[in-house]
């Protein structure tokens, strides 16, 4: 990412967690990863004044508490943190899930790649696209 501030990753999957942070080291991008394990964990998180908004938010749909579009629907709901923006990174290629994320505002929708070079080359794609991009002061 082009700024130093966070990513946050809402992701349950432990593995998923890891392939990401190995993903995010070996293609040396060097803004820090925010882990939360369901969208409840990413709005607290979002939500405490300290914490650093993040530059972008890599979110699973298939979660416990709270899922990812329920997730969706709060965060583009609240003006303070609708302008982040959100990549789905998910397993689901459900196209109920494609459209319901497009209509409450992501930036793009990926289904991970099980294959780690192509899951690698997925990361470094999003990496260099909003690097590239202009976007809205958050604020902050």
């Amino acid at each position: 990412m082009r700024n130093s501030k966070p990513i946050l990753l809402v992701e349950d999957d432990n593995v998923d967690v890891m392939t990401v942070q190995r993903a995010l080291k070996d293609l040396n991008i060097k803004n820090q990863l925010v882990s939360t394990a369901n969208g409840e964990e990413a709005l607290e998180y979002l939500r405490i004044n300290g914490n650093n908004k993040p530059s972008i938010i890599l979110l699973d749909l298939n979660m416990p508490k709270m899922n990812g579009i329920e997730f969706l629907k709060i965060v583009k709901a609240d003006e303070a943190l609708k302008k982040i923006p959100v990549v789905v990174l998910t397993t689901s290629s459900q196209e109920q899930d494609i459209v319901e994320s497009f209509k409450l505002s992501v930036a793009g929708y990926i289904v991970k790649p099980v294959d780690y070079a192509e899951f690698s080359e997925a990361i470094g794609i999003i990496n260099q696209y909003w690097a590239l991009s202009k976007l809205p002061s958050n604020g902050d």
